[in-house]
């Protein structure tokens, strides 16, 4: 099969989105907004009011008058100057989609710059929308601003001079059979029951779309990538919780659905539903990490007592039972097939020179979507040749897809959501001869990884106390990366999720049953990027009672031809032997042909 022979991708587009050209004038028109309301900033998060990482089209404020398409980013519009404050996956991106003319791109490393009282006057106001921010960031705003400007809430400007904004999203809702779930949304509700009587709560508010959809047992389509359903609930100590959603989506079939699980009501009627609470003097939990301010502040005007909590859903979200990992097993296994196809086909077009990220992508889709379980990308393929792979978060567009010359690293990060479940992998991937250089940085990732999969620890242990084991191989030669090592997964759910992961922010104890990436990585900018990643699932160690370890999920081969054999020690070499003995007998018997035999080619042992 030819490159030019795959069917055009769905799951992703390569057009490019933003258009720096349109900044001057949507920054005149928001000002003439914000002078109209008597304001000298405005704040705009990438976020809604619901923090996923991926946001419908109608709430990509920041893209709107930015152009800035990342996942993460907040800006900053001064009535004379305005900043990009983003981390630093993106601090090659935001300057080449914004115009920086205008707009100053700051990097930022956790929390709220302090740069922010540079673009507002001494004295002046800066606004912003409530329902955009949580309580802990308008608390660290006030903290930067102290002395200097007042913040205040105000109706979201941007929106008043979004002319063309797209309509709110509205898409099919499905419920998950016991199969899948494992746990009926009925015994999920009575857990936080539990939870709430413990914490002496009247009730919890719900806001993240992730937590909701775990605990009615439901998918939805509103946002690419990941199946989520955007509303809220207010889940009551007793009796059955309320579920706010947009009218549009309330349905005699989605009604029945919830019959004697929850009620539902119009989002439009939330706020009244907090006042409510309020005027009884409930104590109502809330996350003041993810909850909407404007939530918080309607509450507690209105009288309520609040309890700032984490989510309550995340912990038992995070810790998948028996049919979850079951399923997420069984997607690695349709994934598995999809990428020795893919890889296999990679290996015979690559060295001729003649491919492009574009065109790897597409391809890479159309073998997943040969499995018709397989619904969407789990997030925009990674697609980086040569010194595109060294940009962290690189999405490739027609205007930046570059050709693979033979003999270079290509770095491919994917994944996708099957009804099963999701995943996430990272392989690179060479066309020829490799240097010393780039054996030895690709060897020391592997290690690292493998030093993560190999682990056993005790109980209690964090995240970021393993975080070492796959840097200590790259520390020796004075290097690392600037990105955490492993995150949460959800199970047909988001594929970033938490409240754990590996990397030093991670200071929750990992639990059995949490899906986590293992991904260390080296990046040479302007040169090459390397990273390999497999999904893994926290496990109670055999034998070793009060410890943990981990399961490989994913069921695809590693490039042995980027290894550096004289690194590896006899353990590691022992280790991805094995691993590669499951990935031939699991995947082997559902693959033919030609694929059959680069696999077992690729999977033979070093």
């Amino acid at each position: 099969m030819n490159a030019s022979s795959f069917p055009p991708a769905r799951f992703q587009s390569f057009e490019e989105k933003a258009d720096p050209g349109q900044v001057a004038p949507r920054l005149v028109a928001l000002r003439a907004a914000m002078k109209a309301a008597s304001v000298d900033g405005f704040l705009i998060p990438r976020a809604d009011a619901h923090r996923g990482e991926s946001v419908p089209a109608s709430e990509a404020r920041l893209a709107y008058v930015t152009g800035f398409t990342g996942s993460a980013g907040l800006a900053l519009i001064g009535a004379k100057k305005a900043a990009l404050f983003v981390d630093s996956r993106y601090t090659l991106q935001a300057p080449s989609q914004t115009d920086i003319t205008k707009i100053d791109v700051i990097e930022v490393q956790g929390g709220i710059s302090p740069d922010i009282r540079l673009y507002v006057p001494k004295g002046g106001k800066l606004a912003y929308d409530p329902w955009l921010h949580t309580p802990g960031e308008i608390r660290d705003l006030a903290d930067k601003l102290a002395g200097h400007a007042e913040i205040v809430p105000h109706a979201n400007l941007v929106d008043a001079i979004w002319t063309d904004r797209p309509a709110p999203p509205v898409s099919p809702i499905e419920f998950l059979g016991h199969n899948r779930a494992g746990r009926t949304a009925q015994d999920k509700i009575g857990y936080l029951h539990e939870v709430l009587a413990a914490e002496k709560a009247d009730a919890a508010v719900l806001t993240l779309p992730e937590s909701i959809c775990w605990l009615f047992n439901m998918r939805g389509r509103d946002v690419p990538n990941t199946p989520f359903v955007l509303g809220f609930a207010i889940v009551p100590k007793s009796g059955l919780p309320t579920l706010y959603l947009d009218a549009a989506k309330i349905t005699p079939d989605l009604t029945r659905a919830l019959d004697g699980i929850a009620r539902i009501a119009k989002a439009t009627t939330l706020t009244k539903a907090l006042e409510k609470l309020g005027a009884g003097q409930k104590a109502v939990l809330v996350d003041p990490q993810s909850a909407p301010a404007a939530i918080a502040e309607t509450l507690r005007g209105a009288g309520a007592r609040l309890i700032e909590k984490r989510d309550p859903v995340l912990g038992p979200k995070s810790r998948k039972n028996d049919a979850e990992l079951a399923g997420m097993r069984e997607a690695h296994k349709l994934d598995g097939v999809a990428l020795a196809k893919f890889l296999c086909w990679f290996d015979a077009k690559a060295p001729k020179g003649a491919l492009t990220e574009i065109g790897i992508v597409t391809a890479l889709e159309a073998f997943r979507r040969e499995e018709e379980t397989c619904i969407d990308a789990s997030f925009d393929t990674i697609s980086g040749a040569g010194p595109n792979g060294a940009i962290v978060h690189y999405r490739v567009t027609t205007k930046t897809d570059r050709r693979l010359n033979a003999g270079e690293i290509m770095l491919v990060d994917s994944g996708a959501q099957y009804l099963s479940g999701t995943t996430d992998i990272t392989r690179t991937l060479h066309t020829g001869a490799a240097t010393p250089e780039q054996k030895d940085r690709y060897t020391r990732v592997l290690k690292g990884m493998i030093a993560i999969s190999t682990a056993r620890f005790p109980k209690g242990t964090t995240g970021a106390q393993i975080d070492i084991l796959a840097r200590q191989f790259l520390w020796q030669e004075g290097i690392t990366y600037n990105h955490g090592t492993g995150h949460g997964v959800g199970a047909f759910l988001g594929v970033h999720e938490g409240p754990v992961g590996i990397a030093p922010r991670y200071v929750l104890p990992l639990e059995a049953g949490n899906v986590l990436s293992n991904e260390p990585g080296y990046y040479k900018a302007g040169e090459y990027g390397i990273r390999i990643e497999n999904l893994i699932a926290v496990r109670d160690a055999e034998d070793f009672p009060g410890y943990l370890d981990f399961e490989t999920l994913t069921l695809a081969p590693i490039d042995t031809r980027l290894i550096d054999r004289t690194l590896m020690t006899a353990a590691e070499t022992a280790w991805l032997n094995a691993f590669h003995a499951r990935v031939w007998k699991e995947i082997g018997p559902l693959v033919s042909g030609k694929v059959k035999d680069w696999l077992k080619a690729a999977t033979a042992a070093i």
